[in-house]
């Protein structure tokens, strides 16, 4: 169960629903307004925190650092939306309790219930509120205010595939070829070859056939492997700007004079 005397340090913890899945980060506690005992927690949840979430703590646990609260995420989160600011108003209040199964408040209850931040403001306001400000405490109050902070997380943007496909081209290659031609040759008559000159007879007809060969160009194939593709990731990072409200307490006080402080 929660108490007073341990909210202080559950402030900015992180909010588990039933399966131990977070739901977000608490930002408030509210406080029942009859008998001070913490009723409902403002559960800040969103990709970037923007949203908030009221969910009944009355038997919510402290788990470690964490508060487990026996409801599922997706549940809170689709809680009616209400704006943390200020106190619970008792139609917020009756909403809150008809959507998760508890019925409605007491109609006997006039006011509604005060966040764990509410100061007491005089004798008619009987609330007792987490500030150290109240009937039974000295006079110091707390001040709080909410500091931002920003996380990642990894999501998935999209697939790549490494695809094989075949592409045809011509290709150009100039090859070297020869060829044979027929060439006439003369030579005289010499000493050294006139007997092959008078060999037969004098006048005859007489044909002979040479043989010409050429050089053509033939075309084979062969596939051989040339490189080795692989597809791999590598991580870029790059600074991105964030920008989001944030809250403060501020504190006045008035002696009674026409001087007034702020702390």
């Amino acid at each position: 169960m929660i108490s007073t005397e341990n909210i202080g340090g559950l402030m900015g913890a992180a909010v588990i629903d039933s399966d131990g899945e977070k739901i977000g980060t608490l930002q408030q506690i509210y406080l029942d307004t009859d008998t001070g005992a913490p009723t409902w927690a403002a559960v800040r949840t969103g990709f970037f925190g923007t949203s908030e979430s009221f969910v009944p703590i009355d038997d919510a646990n402290q788990d470690g650092e964490n508060l487990r609260v026996g409801y599922a995420k997706e549940f809170v989160k689709n809680a009616p939306r209400i704006d943390a600011d200020g106190a619970l108003e008792h139609a917020q209040e009756d909403e809150l309790y008809v959507y998760y199964g508890n019925g409605s408040r007491n109609a006997s209850v006039d006011e509604g219930t005060g966040t764990a931040r509410d100061a007491s403001d005089g004798a008619a306001d009987t609330s007792t509120g987490y500030d150290t400000s109240g009937p039974t405490t000295d006079d110091a109050m707390t001040r709080s205010e909410e500091r931002l902070r920003v996380g990642t997380e990894k999501v998935q943007t999209g697939r790549a595939r490494l695809r094989k496909y075949v592409v045809t081209e011509e290709k150009t290659v100039t090859v070297p070829v020869s060829h044979e031609e027929v060439r006439l040759e003369r030579e005289p008559i010499t000493d050294a070859n006139v007997a092959d000159a008078m060999d037969g007879p004098a006048i005859s007809e007489e044909e002979h056939e040479v043989v010409l060969t050429e050089e053509r160009p033939v075309v084979a194939k062969e596939t051989v492997p040339v490189e080795r593709v692989r597809l791999g990731t590598e991580t870029v990072t790059e600074d991105e700007t964030v920008t989001e409200q944030v809250r403060k307490e501020q504190i006045d006080y008035d002696d009674g004079t026409d001087r007034a402080d702020r702390a």
